[in-house]
């Protein structure tokens, strides 16, 4: 465990098959307030929660995990690991490792996932969820994009040069200056010892994607599950995985759910927007 000046510990802990898996712990664990645990999308890790991670910390503990494989948690040996199953029970051991007993979660995309499914494994700890641009129904020509997207990984030579193809892949992600591009670029990629730029991700990540044994999951009834607890659900405008028809039907799923969409954003929301934070502080309130 590390102290740090950016406001947050650097943790670990050893899931069930014995992995060494990262986290940040901001806050003080103490707090009596419910702790907020911040699950990221496919391959992002924990530095996309810093900026919502500060500002709740104030109040409240708030846990952020890189995933396996993901960031600074440990690559898996054995690819078929990589699965929302796996995912759960590190979720669990990570709540174990911490003493958080009962947390709100904001998930993006898989995250959001993750969290219907804890609602099913934690029913009793799950107090509230954030969902951030995903549903039971994923579009399947975005969820194509971004597989197109991660099966490239050759590296790239310097930051710009990455941004720009952030930017050109994906023009509608959360950003409107180079500033706010290069913030996306430094927290996808990692600088290796060569110089050149690399997914911050094992590229295995892809492969249970491509395995055309693995059976699909329905997710509805995980979805359905949150019924009896307060969610919030963000949406991108021009989202390519959460569309408005599926979003109309949670609502139809979950009658006390709220939603908000952000305009002229795709996916997915980065969670600053003013109008996405006064959403989530009146659900945690």
């Amino acid at each position: 465990m590390t102290g740090n000046s950016a406001g947050f510990e650097e943790k670990h802990f050893l899931c069930g098959d014995g992995l060494s898996l990262y986290y940040r712990d901001y806050g003080i664990p103490s707090h009596t307030k419910l702790a907020i645990l911040c699950l990221p999308d496919l391959t992002r890790n924990s530095k996309d929660f810093h900026g919502l991670a500060h500002r709740f910390s104030k109040e409240r503990r708030v846990l952020c995990p890189d995933y396996r494989g993901r960031g600074r948690s440990a690559y898996d040996p054995d690819w078929k690991r990589y699965h929302p199953r796996t995912y759960v029970d590190d979720i669990r051991h990570l709540l174990i490792a911490a003493g958080a007993h009962e947390v709100i979660v904001i998930g993006t995309s898989l995250g959001g996932i993750l969290a219907a499914a804890l609602s099913v494994v934690l029913p009793s700890g799950l107090r509230g969820v954030v969902l951030n641009d995903v549903g039971p129904d994923v579009d399947r020509d975005g969820l194509e994009q971004i597989l197109t997207y991660l099966r490239d990984a050759k590296p790239l030579p310097d930051w710009e040069a990455a941004a720009a193809h952030l930017k050109a892949t994906f023009p509608h992600m959360p950003a409107r200056n180079p500033l706010q591009w290069r913030m996306i670029a430094e927290s996808t990629y990692v600088q290796g010892e060569d110089g050149l730029l690399r997914f911050d991700w094992d590229p295995k990540l892809v492969k249970p994607f491509d395995d055309t044994g693995a059976e699909p999951i329905d997710l509805w009834p995980l979805f359905r599950a949150l019924r009896n607890i307060p969610v919030l659900t963000v949406r991108g405008g021009v989202s390519t995985i959460l569309s408005a028809e599926t979003l109309e039907k949670m609502h139809d799923a979950l009658p006390g759910m709220r939603s908000v969409t952000v305009p002229d954003i795709g996916h997915a929301p980065n969670l600053s927007e003013p109008e996405v934070l006064e959403a989530i502080d009146e659900l945690i309130g």
